[in-house]
């Protein structure tokens, strides 16, 4: 007789079989690809609460133990002043799917409101990104591993160009330039987000959102605001009807960058024309 699975047993085996070609395949291969892990590496997989994180953090479980390069984990919540609800869901989620979190408080969200009033987003993901890299350098790490995925990094190209007047993409991996011996990695560079969606409702599982004051205050709002990722999201499911490979071209685009064809382009803050350094 089969001995019954654990839940958070048989969640791992949906990465592995059920979602093998769409989560688990292109996670290794982003890993693999851009060199995101290194034997000796001691890795924060910094974990927020929502989908994207949560399973990071277990491929990344996975990956440890079938990995032939031995590298550290810790799973790594901030609680940036979460209310009681959202902190308790976190806590559940973590137990739920068999994940040791290591948690520590700050002020962020508090910190971040007040500093920015009306636009505090941008100023709270820095601050998040601070506190996350200090704690883990605290903790002898020399990586942290944030759930940015595919569909961030077409959406953040096509924002970029579209309300930003820019070509930028978004890296796999880059060294922090505050702390020292540090490197950000993302190693669920090539999973889209629908396939997390997907895992997600197969398993039944409930994750946070932002979980933030501000964002929680906009939701309560009758007239609804205007964001452009919502947007930019909206125009790529309707382009894909038209076309299925537009995710993947966009995606392509920031590995296929033609300089010569670029009136001008900034590299290491330098701007440069034509190819020559621009005065």
């Amino acid at each position: 007789m089969a001995k019954q699975l654990e839940r958070y047993q048989e969640i791992e085996r949906s990465i592995i079989t059920t979602y093998r070609k769409t989560i688990w395949s292109p996670f290794v291969l982003a890993v693999k690809k851009y060199g995101l892990i290194e034997s000796g590496d001691k890795i924060a997989v910094c974990i927020s609460g929502g989908k994207d994180s949560i399973l990071l953090a277990k491929l990344m479980q996975q990956l440890q133990r079938h990995s032939d390069v031995p590298f550290e984990l810790v799973y790594l919540v901030m609680d940036p002043g979460y209310n009681a609800e959202n902190r308790a869901k976190i806590e559940e989620n973590a137990k739920i799917l068999n994940i040791p979190i290591t948690v520590f408080e700050s002020d962020v969200f508090a910190a971040a409101e007040t500093a920015a009033g009306d636009s505090p987003c941008y100023l709270c993901a820095r601050m998040r990104r601070g506190h996350l890299y200090a704690k883990a350098k605290e903790l002898g790490c020399n990586k942290i591993a944030l759930g940015h995925h595919k569909s961030d990094v077409i959406e953040t190209t096509l924002m970029g160009m579209l309300y930003g007047g820019q070509i930028q993409g978004m890296l796999p991996k880059l060294q922090s330039t505050n702390f020292e011996g540090m490197q950000l990695i993302r190693p669920l560079y090539c999973v889209l987000e629908n396939d997390i969606l997907r895992w997600k409702e197969y398993n039944k599982l409930e994750f946070i959102a932002c979980a933030c004051r501000f964002t929680e205050n906009l939701e309560r709002k009758e007239e609804p605001t205007f964001s452009a990722r919502k947007r930019v999201k909206e125009l790529i499911a309707q382009l894909k009807k038209e076309n299925e490979n537009v995710e993947h071209n966009i995606f392509q685009s920031i590995h296929n960058v033609q300089l010569d064809t670029l009136v001008e382009y900034k590299q290491a803050g330098e701007r440069y024309e034509l190819g020559k350094k621009k005065e």
